[in-house]
């Protein structure tokens, strides 16, 4: 049986649109036999998605997506095959709800003071007490028709600079490693290309993301070209870092975005699940 692996999503634990079951079931439907789910700084999905992973066959890995800084950059840190109940990476989930819970607060105080009120109470519906992000927010500027889309809501509102953004320190890159490292896990920088940085700046960051003690980088998403990944599979193996793939899949209405829907990992990359397998 041919094994398809998509080792980077989200539920509604965080900001994904499908129910941590029906995450599982579209990505089985999909054809996908091993699937970790990385919701956003929270690990409460991963009991009902086991459920249903048990149920229908498929490979749960235990996931999780951190929030994370590494000179003044928010990047993104998946930790694969970790232990949810480890208490220093719960510790680390706490301290990034309450910064998260703090950073809605002031979106949505931002969001008053240009005429659009009734954000904040909106989105804690919505999220019911999980983890809130700006795609929640987006969300419901596009439900009140204050944007059309989830885009636009990000171009005018909740984007870098705009009138709603508001910029957040996060957990230290190291200090993410050793969490994920700690609760048995792998660590992996997710979508190295998306923070845009030079390909100087990149290397220092898979540099110093190694000497942390990371352990793989994404090199397969499913928005990268074959030229972006053959760059990323490069640097996976200068920096001896296994290589990862995931689709990153939050909604089924983007369909760049969709589970299992990937190329295949370079073949001269080790693949990051031989580091638990």
């Amino acid at each position: 049986m041919t094994q398809l692996y998509d080792l980077h999503c989200h539920s509604t634990a965080s900001d994904g649109a499908l129910s941590p079951t029906d995450l599982v079931k579209r990505a089985a439907d999909n054809g996908v036999t091993t699937l970790a789910v990385t919701d956003h700084d929270t690990t409460s999905g991963l009991f009902e998605a086991q459920a249903c992973a048990n149920s229908l066959g498929i490979r749960l890995i235990n996931g999780i997506e951190i929030s994370a800084q590494w000179e003044k950059l928010g990047i993104h840190i998946v930790g694969l095959n970790i232990n949810p109940e480890n208490d220093a990476l719960q510790n680390i989930i706490s301290q990034l709800h309450d910064m998260r819970t703090e950073r809605a607060e002031k979106i949505s105080q931002k969001l008053a003071k240009k005429g659009i009120f009734n954000a904040l109470e909106s989105v804690q519906k919505v999220a019911s007490n999980e983890m809130i992000t700006r795609v929640h927010f987006a969300n419901f500027l596009v439900s009140q028709a204050h944007v059309s889309s989830i885009s636009e809501a990000f171009d005018r509102y909740l984007g870098d600079g705009k009138v709603a953004y508001v910029s957040t320190v996060w957990t230290p890159l190291e200090t993410a490693v050793q969490a994920i490292r700690a609760a048995g896990g792998v660590a992996v920088l997710a979508h190295p290309l998306r923070y845009k940085l030079t390909a100087t700046r990149l290397k220092k960051l898979l540099g110093m993301f190694k000497n942390a003690g990371g352990q793989g980088m994404e090199v397969v998403t499913g928005r990268y070209n074959p030229d972006e990944m053959r760059v990323l599979a490069n640097h996976a193996l200068q920096f001896e870092l296994a290589g990862s793939m995931g689709s990153d899949f939050h909604s089924p209405t983007n369909q760049w975005l969709e589970l299992g829907k990937l190329a295949p990992l370079p073949e001269k990359v080790k693949p990051v699940w031989e580091l638990w397998e």
